[in-house]
């Protein structure tokens, strides 16, 4: 497989210069309309929420469009988080933006909801290792740690805390997400703590565009990203014995 170059995603990035982003994956229903080529964003919002994100997602889009006064032909491509997060966000979004991919004939580019959180800050400053965890629950972290240069030192996982600790407590950094506050918690006192914690429960739509315009379509897929099992089990006592 060819690498893909500075060129390449330059190239990639001047050819996407409309890109309506979703996220459906954490606490919020969020889309962006973001123009890459000249840096501004067309029209966002942002709805926080826990559970309704199926009934909440295509009214907010609808919104989207109609305060940008763009049609859906106009668009170049669509950026969805593909997780970790919520088994039944990740769907509504993952749906919605194939849905419309398949509808306009037009690329869907995947995102790690990590990365997404990761990016702001690596942007500010990438000689400084962020950390992106987000809250499993029952103790557990989804988890990444991105080194100077955005270099993955840590890929993608779910890990109890305490895991999730002895792999990136490995000097300074900047932790990020709905569990930054858990991890800076279980920090060990023998290392210096973190630099700073920024407990941002939502990824930013807006960066998820900026990322899928550098992202390699081919190794983007809009697949989901589960690092764990629902939490959710279905219900074995009374079931009819099929013959």
């Amino acid at each position: 497989m060819r690498m893909v170059t500075a060129k390449d995603r330059a190239a990639h990035a001047d050819s996407l210069m409309l890109i309506l982003a979703i996220d459906t994956a954490l606490e919020a229903c969020s889309a962006a309309l973001h123009n890459v080529a000249t840096g501004e964003t067309v029209a966002r919002e942002t709805l926080p929420m826990t559970r309704g994100h199926a009934e909440a997602l295509i009214p907010l889009i609808e919104r989207i469009m109609k305060e940008s006064a763009c049609e859906f032909s106009e668009l170049d491509a669509f950026a969805v988080t593909v997780g970790p997060g919520s088994f039944t966000g990740l769907r509504v979004g993952l749906s919605a933006a194939r849905g419309f991919g398949l509808a306009t004939g037009k690329p869907v580019i995947g995102v790690s909801t990590l990365a997404t959180l990761a990016a702001p800050l690596l942007a500010i400053d990438d000689n400084i290792p962020v950390v992106a965890a987000i809250d499993a629950r029952h103790g557990n972290l989804y988890i990444q740690m991105f080194g100077p240069g955005g270099r993955i030192l840590v890929t993608p996982r779910v890990m109890t805390i305490k895991d999730a600790v002895r792999a990136v407590a490995i000097g300074p950094a900047r932790l990020t997400g709905s569990g930054a506050p858990l991890l800076a918690e279980a920090w060990p006192t023998s290392e210096r703590p973190p630099l700073e914690i920024f407990p941002e429960a939502t990824p930013d739509p807006v960066w998820l565009a900026r990322l899928a315009s550098v992202a390699d379509p081919a190794r983007s897929e809009p697949r989901p990203m589960y690092l764990k099992e629902a939490d959710a089990k279905p219900q074995t006592a009374g079931r009819i014995a099929r013959k």
